[in-house]
C-alpha cells in the first residue's frame, strides 16, 4: 500500500535521556519536533546545558516536507562515525521535522570508528522508538473574504467538507483562513470560487 503525496510522518512526543552503554561509554539519546533550524539550535543548547560535562553532542535534523533540508554534526568525532548513523535513523523511521541529539560521555575505552558508528545508530534507534510518531497530512491554507450575508453559505460548507478553521474574523466583511489537505485543495478552491459573493485565494 502506498503513502499519499500530501502525508507525512513526524513525532508529536520527543523522547529525552535514553540511555545506551557501550565500553563505559554511556550515550543519552534525545528527540524533539522543530520547524526550523532556530528550534533545532534551542533544543541543542538546552540538551548541552543539561550535560555540560559531556564530551560530545552529536546530532542529526531534518526539516521540510516537500522540499527537505537536513543537518548533521560528528562534534570532534571521526568523520561521518555520528552525525550520518543518526541520520541514518531519521531516514529508516521516515520521519522529518525532527532532531535527534546523541549526548556521549567518554568512558576511557575507545571504541574505534565501526564501534562508534553503532553506538550512535542504537541510541537514536531507541530515541526514536521510544518517541510518538504519527502521520500529518500536507495542507493549505486559503483566504475566504465575503460579506456578513454569505455567512451561512460559508459555513455549511466549512460544515459539510469539515474544513479546519485556523482564523476568522466575523464583522459585516467577513474573512475566515482555512486548512486543506492538500489533496483535496483543488476540489474546495473550485466550491468556494463558485459562490458569487465569495472571493478564495491561497494565504
Amino acid at each position: 500500500m502506498t503513502t499519499p503525496d500530501d502525508v507525512y510522518k513526524t513525532i508529536v512526543r520527543s523522547a529525552e535521556g535514553i540511555l545506551f552503554k557501550e565500553k563505559n561509554s554511556k550515550f543519552f539519546g534525545y528527540t524533539y519536533y522543530v520547524t526550523n533550524e532556530e528550534e533545532a539550535k534551542t533544543y541543542l543548547e538546552q540538551v548541552k546545558k543539561e550535560h555540560h560535562s559531556a564530551r560530545h553532542w552529536c546530532y542529526a535534523y531534518q526539516i521540510g516536507t516537500e522540499k527537505i533540508s537536513f543537518r548533521v554534526n560528528d562534534d570532534g568525532e571521526p568523520s561521518n562515525s555520528a552525525g550520518m548513523p543518526i541520520y541514518g535513523q531519521i531516514q529508516a523511521f521516515g520521519v522529518t521535522n525532527i532532531i535527534v541529539i546523541v549526548v556521549r560521555y567518554f568512558g576511557g575505552v575507545k571504541l574505534g570508528v565501526g564501534g562508534l558508528i553503532q553506538a550512535y545508530k542504537t541510541t537514536a534507534q531507541l530515541a526514536l522508538e521510544s518517541s510518538k510518531i504519527t502521520e500529518k497530512t500536507i495542507n493549505i491554507e486559503y483566504l475566504l473574504s465575503f460579506e456578513y450575508k454569505d455567512m451561512n453559505k460559508v459555513m455549511r460548507i466549512t460544515k459539510e467538507k469539515q474544513l479546519q478553521i485556523t482564523n476568522q474574523q466575523l464583522e459585516l466583511s467577513c474573512t475566515i483562513t482555512i486548512s486543506i489537505r492538500k489533496s483535496l485543495a483543488d476540489d474546495i478552491f473550485n466550491i468556494f470560487d463558485a459562490i458569487y459573493g465569495v472571493t478564495i485565494k491561497k494565504n
